[in-house]
């Protein structure tokens, strides 16, 4: 790609489900900055870093080619919602990075689309923003499945949240498919070949095969997770990655003891995504992803293929987490005893985003601009291994000081 050449993007999601995807036009922000850019990532993707970080790469990256919102349904504590949607997303398109692999970029917070809910603008807060994108490198980092961040981006505008007037924001994020359980729930609300259509677009040859293929990741993933105290804090079937990628950091946070019961997400008042219940909930959302496969697939193997969920979930948890199961519930801070004891022959890291240190930061850079107490914990979490890469705070257990998460996008 030339310095002076915006980016060219296949738009393969459109192209192969047309009847899920709403074009949207391009959104203009005058003022916009680039606050935080994943150069690695850049690369990765064939981009030139120096073009995104000119005046026209700003643009492209906050949404003025404009792009596509993706329909989808969804399971939302329980509760089926026919047509959820992209209501504050947009798929720009997808590239081939060096590696071979498709890769789609969407941005978050950039504009209302189609499938935007009354009442809400269809813009991001800064703070939101910059949480997903440090905590997404730090998983990506320690070897967890999960979406990336390319970049953050301050608008120039503000938008009203929970905590008042704050700077607007957008994170681009990457991900080898934004099609998720929901794409498949809403498929089956409209006709068998829509959904043999996602089956198709999703990369397997029948219904069959994406439901294990989905079952065999998720439930590792969520072992994976909790190994790490990791609490998602909104597991909606519209948050689950076909894929078996980590997707929507909204109201995540990290608990630093073993605790079931431990909730942090502002919305989830009746504890239905606690920490000691997510394999319970992603088991759950995997049956219904086998209901809404069966207008392509038989009964019985849908059945059979979520009956082995516990053998599975079994196999998964002894290999992140094997004979140290006591040791770490027990513990006084998990990232401590990973790194003490190197979990299943798995290495600890030295610094995870500790809720209140992230939270801190978030602040900091929201309400007076300063980025420096981001920078610094982002450099310690992207290369959580090494212990030069941050300070003994940043790796100082913070006990059980309460703590409140919010979706706040």
């Amino acid at each position: 790609m030339s310095a002076t050449a915006a980016p060219s993007l296949n738009h393969t999601f459109a192209e192969r489900l047309p009847d899920m995807a709403a074009a949207v036009p391009g959104t203009s922000f005058p003022s916009a900055r680039l606050m935080v850019l994943n150069e690695p990532l850049a690369a990765e993707l064939g981009l030139d870093a120096q073009w995104l970080r000119s005046p026209e790469g700003v643009a492209w990256l906050s949404g003025a080619s404009g792009g596509h919102a993706t329909a989808y349904s969804g399971h939302q504590f329980g509760q089926f919602v026919p047509l959820l949607g992209d209501g504050r997303a947009l798929l720009l398109g997808d590239v081939t990075d060096t590696a071979g692999t498709r890769r789609e970029i969407q941005l978050k917070g950039s504009c209302p689309t189609p499938f935007s809910r009354p009442g809400s603008d269809g813009f991001g807060a800064i703070g939101p923003m910059l949480r997903e994108y440090l905590v997404s490198e730090f998983m990506h980092a320690v070897g967890v499945p999960t979406t990336r961040s390319l970049a953050v981006l301050d608008t120039g505008e503000s938008v009203i949240r929970q905590q008042g007037r704050v700077p607007g924001g957008i994170v681009v994020r990457v991900a080898r498919s934004h099609l998720r359980v929901g794409s498949v729930q809403y498929a089956a609300t409209k006709s068998p070949q829509l959904v043999a259509d996602v089956v198709e677009a999703a990369g397997f040859a029948s219904g069959g095969l994406l439901l294990h293929d989905a079952t065999s990741k998720q439930l590792d993933l969520v072992a994976h997770w909790m190994r790490l105290g990791f609490v998602h804090g909104v597991m909606n079937t519209d948050n689950t990655a076909l894929s078996g990628e980590t997707i929507d950091y909204g109201p995540c946070a990290f608990t630093e003891r073993f605790v079931a019961d431990a909730v942090f997400s502002s919305i989830d008042a009746q504890g239905r995504y606690r920490f000691g219940n997510q394999p319970t909930i992603i088991t759950w959302n995997l049956a219904r992803l086998a209901e809404a496969l069966l207008p392509v697939m038989e009964l019985e193997e849908a059945q059979a293929i979520i009956a082995t969920a516990q053998q599975r979930w079994d196999a998964s948890w002894a290999a992140w987490v094997g004979d140290n199961a006591d040791g770490l519930a027990a513990a006084a801070d998990i990232t401590t005893y990973n790194r003490e004891h190197g979990i299943a022959g798995w290495p600890g890291p030295v610094y995870v985003p500790r809720n209140h240190m992230l939270d801190r930061a978030i602040a900091a850079a929201e309400r007076t601009g300063d980025y420096e107490p981001y920078f610094a914990l982002l450099a310690a979490v992207s290369d959580p291994y090494n212990p030069g890469a941050g300070n003994a705070e940043m790796a100082r257990p913070e006990g059980s000081a309460p703590f409140i998460t919010f979706c706040g996008t």
